[in-house]
């Protein structure tokens, strides 16, 4: 059965909505309505991160082992998420309010990592079914649905008046993500090959370092992003509309990148968006105070860039394991760690680096570290994606053009 693309696109946008606005909603509404500290917060979401890491290989078998029930577990999973979601935003705490924060935040990654997995695992057997481009058109469905969601989610607490509104809005949008994709869990029962399958073949093991190493740019510039307005730009207040314009550049810009790679070639147009997230993120590096409107261009052309990276480099990906480990559950696990760790590595290393040269958030800087800044916000993903790019070099893919859809017409060679 062929997929319904808008339900794809519809699903996708709510797991986006629990994902990367959590970070910029849950800290704010739980400092500001019960006085958490920010130290204890980030401490939380610090060791939630790494959970989060560490259990989505686990979450990729387990998926694999429920293949039979897939529906069923889903439909438990998004009612898990959405019920998290309103405890954290729409309930008194009837509880210590940080042990609270941290439950309900496990209950919603959890969810939103095996709901991930089991949706690109899904995305495999999916886009057999359509006539040509397979993959390509359904990550441009998928992930033009994923940025929106995000755009949508940064500003409804806004919009909704409120984070309870955001809550209630959230479980709305899960009861319509759950109606619009009944019937299209199915088809995906094809015996998976294992973590071994996927770890033994050359391409999926290049193309899972090329996840790792290209995730790592945004890791930086995500961790570092709120600081470099307030700090390096002097643009505080700006740091909203600057996320807006970015993930709104990323939306309109995924299905262009995806419309080009199946002329030219996923992977001719995918190191065409590297590269102009290199020239975007070495531009950063030249700024300083009161250029927010160069860095408005910066957030537009980075955010077009971001959309060919979570367009075509998934599809790649996923038309691969429709070749080595068809039933793809715990391929997604491995996919989704290397795409996470990278976040949590970023965390970890680059705040005590930018405070050991001498930065403080909020405060007066000296040029060295205000350069230091720079250095770390600009320079250091251009560096990261040059890896990036040759790693893509050289992994041999077939795809002139890249058409995914027939299998006897694509060829994939190690």
């Amino acid at each position: 059965m062929a997929p319904r693309l808008p339900s794809y696109a519809l699903f996708a946008a709510l797991l986006a909505s629990a994902g990367l606005p959590l970070y910029i909603h849950a800290p704010k509404f739980y400092v500001d309505e019960y006085g958490v500290s920010l130290a204890a917060l980030g401490t939380v979401l610090f060791g939630l991160r790494l959970l989060d890491v560490v259990q989505d290989p686990l979450l990729g078998w387990l998926a694999d082992r429920l293949r039979a029930r897939r529906g069923a577990t889903v439909g438990l999973a998004v009612l898990a998420m959405a019920g998290a979601m309103l405890g954290l935003f729409a309930v008194e705490p009837p509880v210590m309010p940080l042990a609270w924060f941290a439950v309900m935040l496990t209950v919603v990654f959890s969810s939103f990592s095996y709901l991930t997995i089991c949706f690109y695992a899904q995305g495999v057997s999916a886009a057999a079914h359509l006539p040509e481009h397979g993959h390509l058109r359904l990550a441009r469905w998928r992930e033009t649905g994923a940025l929106l969601g995000i755009c949508a989610a940064a500003v409804a607490p806004l919009a909704l008046g409120g984070y309870a509104g955001f809550a209630l809005a959230f479980g709305a949008l899960a009861v319509a993500a759950l109606c619009a994709m009944w019937g299209q869990w199915q088809g995906a029962q094809v015996e998976s090959s294992g973590f071994g399958a996927v770890l033994r073949d050359k391409v999926a093991r290049k193309l899972l370092a090329v996840a790792l190493v290209n995730a790592a740019p945004v890791a930086v510039s995500s961790t570092l992003f709120l600081f470099f307005v307030e700090s390096r730009l002097n643009a505080p207040g700006w740091e909203g509309p600057f996320l807006l314009m970015f993930f709104l550049s990323a939306a309109l810009a995924a299905p262009v990148w995806g419309r080009f790679a199946e002329v030219a070639g996923a992977k001719r147009v995918l190191l065409a968006g590297m590269v102009l997230s290199i020239v975007a993120f070495g531009a950063a590096v030249t700024l300083g105070a009161g250029d927010t409107l160069a860095f408005a261009v910066i957030c537009v052309a980075s955010g077009a860039a971001l959309g060919a990276d979570m367009t075509l480099l998934p599809a790649l990906f996923a038309a691969r394991m429709e070749r080595v480990s068809p039933g793809a559950s715990e391929a997604f696990g491995l996919w989704s760690f290397v795409s996470k760790f990278t976040l949590a590595l970023a965390a970890v290393s680059l705040l005590p680096l930018l405070e050991a040269g001498g930065f403080q958030a909020g405060q007066d800087n000296s040029k060295d570290a205000l350069f230091l800044l720079s250095l770390l916000y600009g320079a250091l993903p251009c560096a990261l994606k040059l890896i990036a790019i040759a790693l893509l070099a050289t992994t041999r893919l077939d795809e002139t053009p890249f058409d995914t859809g027939n299998l006897e017409q694509r060829s994939l060679s190690q």
